[in-house]
């Protein structure tokens, strides 16, 4: 990775503060961190102001502020529960507040979880059409998990079945690899980017 700090910001689109989602991404977001130069800020949608995800406040300063996070990022990572077959409306709300092109020249991964494996395909029929009406042309294939391959433990944390944590280590490893890729090429003189 470059000596420069990557950028990688997590929207999080669960409706609950308490969410099996919660599993997903703490385990991505410490994947990250040890993966070395990455920041990561977060942008968990249920915190946002409730009356400025209703009335579409884009001038909101809590608004403004995860518009920002997005912008700044080298990488999103979209996570959502699924709910009547698609991401959340919580999610959606704060979608339709980011700027038209704010995905643009963003690498994306999206997370989701779901209580059936006959939702599998929402990231593509649901998600991916959104993404890239944002601008996102670089969305990583993701990962689908079911809920039961989660479960909260007694210590308050979440657990994981060695499938979904290795599904979640390989895309996290994509992820890093693509950024430090789109890195390098920027980091390179120009007499050296064509060979």
């Amino acid at each position: 990775m470059s000596t420069r700090n990557v950028k990688i910001t997590i929207i999080a689109g669960s409706p609950n503060k308490v969410s099996r989602l919660n599993g997903l991404t703490q385990f991505v977001e410490e994947n990250l961190r040890a993966s070395g130069n990455v920041q990561v800020n977060w942008v968990r949608a249920v915190e946002l102001p409730p009356e400025d995800l209703i009335y579409a406040r884009f001038d909101s300063p809590d608004v403004r502020e995860a518009n920002g996070k997005v912008e700044e990022a080298d990488a999103v990572v979209v996570a959502s529960p699924v709910y009547k077959a698609s991401y959340t409306g919580v999610l959606k709300t704060y979608l339709d507040l980011l700027p038209q092109k704010a995905l643009e020249g963003k690498i994306v991964l999206p997370l989701f979880i779901g209580g059936t494996i006959s939702h599998l395909l929402a990231i593509d029929y649901a998600l991916k059409p959104v993404l890239a009406a944002l601008g996102a042309r670089h969305v990583l294939g993701g990962v689908f998990a079911v809920d039961g391959w989660v479960t909260k433990s007694d210590q308050g944390g979440y657990e994981l079945t060695e499938e979904l944590k290795a599904r979640l280590e390989d895309s996290v490893a994509e992820l890093i690899r693509e950024i430090a890729w789109r890195v390098r090429r920027t980091e390179e003189p120009a007499g050296e980017a064509v060979k």
